[in-house]
């Protein structure tokens, strides 16, 4: 039943999703690798509060 409702919602995108599904691994490895690394090496803006 869920396959015959994707078929019917993603009609011709149900290939890409079936190959999202097979590499979704690596897929999702990337983005939270790359998420972590803009985390990580984002800097921070601080004001400079020296006192005049």
């Amino acid at each position: 039943m869920v396959d015959s409702l994707l078929d019917f919602m993603l009609g011709p995108f149900r290939s890409i999703s079936a190959f999202y599904f097979e590499h979704q691994m690596i897929f999702n490895a990337i983005i939270i690798g790359f998420a972590g690394y803009k985390l990580f090496t984002s800097t921070k803006k601080t004001e400079n509060k020296s006192a005049s």
